[in-house]
């Protein structure tokens, strides 16, 4: 049976940037609630629960098997399925959505596995790019809760060059004449648009481009109207928020494990994580770098690195490249499977 999209509702919810009056968890589930293999596995950025974001790992026969495990997906806040600036009332709606942290988000999922679906004790919480960055925070928000953690293509801080890059995309969507400073009133398609085009360049390997990947074995004539249908018609065809975009940007480049509880010091932060970690970046990763993970792993008290030997940057992590998929999964059994 297919899953569907459930809500948890968490009434009156404190956030790092104010208040939710009524803070809403999109989530789904797989398998067997008694089973005490529980996976956590968090959206990332610009996808949604509704639209499969999460079934390359989940699935019979597949790494998060829900006849092995229970398997809960959460959505982001922010994503237009949790609450985000395109769902929330007034006053607090479109540019009014106060800022939210990933320890907020953690702290909401938290609640739903404890308080709405039982859970004691998470085996292991999975996550690409944002979700990743979730996985790294769950360990420090809920140090004796979290067993093990997989980061792919991620970080336990967001760099100053990852923030940097997401500079881009963010001022295009905030100069565009239809963005109206949040305040638009139908789609801002000069925005959206702007934003998918800056952010493109940055998703895949420069090999991957050289190649002429884009071309995706003839679908697509040329560069163009590759970045036309697979970029702006991502962004517009989907019915993404402008404000949901740039409130989960501002999560994004805010990520910092080290800000929750050790002051800013990234090194004893890491270090204090007690779960076991597989990291993954990818090879040709533009912005969350494999040297980064280098240096995170070094400090990390039990984890191991496995670099995903790919072209397709960021997107090696994503489920875009079937290849890169069973690398993932091959390297998660592993690490699920031992002792």
């Amino acid at each position: 049976m297919q899953a569907v999209n459930q809500y948890y509702h968490h009434g009156r919810f404190k956030v790092a940037g104010g208040v939710l009056p009524d803070a809403v968890t999109a989530y789904r589930t797989y398998g067997d609630p008694n089973n005490d293999k529980v996976i956590v596995f968090p959206t990332c950025f610009g996808v949604k629960l509704a639209l499969g974001s999460q079934d390359y790992l989940v699935g019979e026969g597949k790494v998060l098997d829900p006849n092995k495990y229970f398997v809960v997906t959460f959505a982001l806040f922010c994503n237009g399925e949790s609450s985000s600036p395109s769902n929330t009332p007034a006053p607090y709606g479109g540019p009014y959505f106060p800022f939210v942290s990933y320890e907020d988000n953690i702290r909401a999922q938290h609640a739903v596995l404890t308080k709405h679906l039982g859970v004691r004790k998470v085996f292991c919480v999975v996550g690409f790019s944002m979700g990743g960055q979730q996985a790294y925070h769950w360990p420090v928000v809920f140090p004796d809760f979290v067993e093990r953690f997989v980061p792919i293509c991620s970080s336990a801080r967001t760099s100053p060059h990852n923030q940097c890059f997401l500079e881009g995309p963010k001022a295009a969507m905030l100069a565009s004449k239809d963005f109206d400073d949040g305040h638009y009133q139908s789609t801002p398609q000069h925005g959206l648009r702007a934003f998918a085009r800056v952010y493109s360049a940055w998703a895949y390997g420069q090999t991957w481009f050289r190649e002429h990947k884009y071309l995706m074995d003839g679908e697509y004539p040329d560069l163009n109207s590759f970045i036309r249908e697979r970029w702006e018609g991502r962004f517009v065809a989907n019915n993404w928020d402008a404000n949901d975009m740039i409130a989960l940007l501002n999560t994004w480049q805010k990520g910092d494990i080290s800000i929750i509880r050790d002051g800013g010091d990234y090194e004893k932060a890491l270090k204090s994580i007690k779960a076991k970690g597989l990291i993954m970046p990818s090879k040709t990763d533009l912005y969350f770098t494999p040297e980064d993970s280098e240096t995170e792993v070094s400090h990390l008290r039990d984890a191991k690195l496995h670099v995903i030997p790919s072209i397709w940057g960021h997107f090696a992590g994503g489920g875009a490249n079937p290849p890169d998929i069973a690398f993932i999964s091959e390297k998660i059994t592993d690490f699920l499977e031992a002792s």
